[in-house]
């Protein structure tokens, strides 16, 4: 039986985008995508302070690597983890039953508008899965109605375009010496939480207080070397190229190649990444 989605208006691109192609080249690479932020996931955790007895909502979970860290603390309670992607969650309920992980369930939702139950949970989780909102200001509201008073939100955002090696570093070799819009920090996208200022007016407005950021810098991975991440960056950027012409196109992927080369260590291709590391409270 298929369970039509209910999705707001304002997240319709977002839904068909990751319940279509983008989701399922994130669920194919999911492995890659999570080893990619690897570095953050101690940092997150520790944040996060799950406690035996809490009950955890996980928001964008994707294929549910953090949904899954989360059950294994909260094991007294329970987890549920919301995607708006069919083949991530697919992957996510598979990846509990391998590792045998029965506290957590997972359910495809737009979060912005879903009926949570009102306060029930502890805390609300997300590792970069909430910058594709619509609406924000909604989206937090609503999540801040299904934490119980007093309850926490810890997420991880991005930094700025600028601070993040990696996507510069892409998008100046496949740009081809074009000029390409780098994605928005006031519209859904990976930088639509890189402002503070932007983010605090945003969980303020929602009903959340204490809020506080802090910057974290670590490298991120994409390939044990650089043919095994040519393969992987060339086709998860593949959109950036996809107009050039055949010549622009084969010397924009020689760039990338070359550039990819540049940034092998000993522990594969590494670039420098930049995220926010955000804690709140609802009022």
């Amino acid at each position: 039986m298929v369970t039509e989605v209910t999705v707001d208006a304002s997240n319709a691109t977002q839904f068909a985008s990751w319940d279509g192609e983008g989701g399922a080249f994130w669920a194919v690479h999911a492995d890659r995508f999570d080893e990619g932020v690897a570095a953050y996931r101690d940092r997150f955790l520790a944040a996060a302070a799950i406690e035996e007895t809490a009950t955890v909502l996980d928001v964008g979970c994707g294929s549910g690597r953090m949904a899954l860290d989360a059950a294994r603390r909260a094991t007294a309670r329970s987890v549920l983890g919301v995607d708006l992607s069919t083949e991530m969650l697919r992957l996510a309920r598979r990846r509990a039953e391998r590792e045998h992980v029965t506290n957590v369930t997972f359910e495809q939702a737009d979060a912005q508008i879903h009926p949570f139950p009102a306060g029930a949970f502890d805390v609300a989780v997300s590792r970069h899965g909430v910058m594709f909102f619509g609406d924000p200001v909604a989206a937090f509201t609503n999540l801040a109605r299904a934490l119980r008073p007093g309850g926490r939100i810890a997420l991880l955002t991005w930094q700025p375009f600028e601070r993040n090696e990696w996507l510069q570093a892409f998008f100046v070799c496949l740009a081809a010496g074009r000029d390409i819009a780098v994605p928005p920090s006031d519209a859904p996208s990976p930088f639509a939480l890189s402002d503070p200022d932007r983010i605090r007016s945003l969980l303020n407005a929602a009903g959340f207080c204490d809020v506080q950021m802090e910057g974290l810098a670590e490298p991120m991975y994409f390939g044990r070397d650089p043919d095994d991440a040519f393969r992987f960056v060339s086709a998860q950027h593949a959109g950036l190229v996809r107009d050039l012409s055949p010549g622009a196109k084969s010397r924009a992927l020689d760039d990338l190649r070359a550039n990819l080369a540049k940034h092998h260590t000993e522990r594969g291709v590494r670039y420098d990444s930049a995220a926010w590391l955000i804690q709140g409270r609802r009022d």
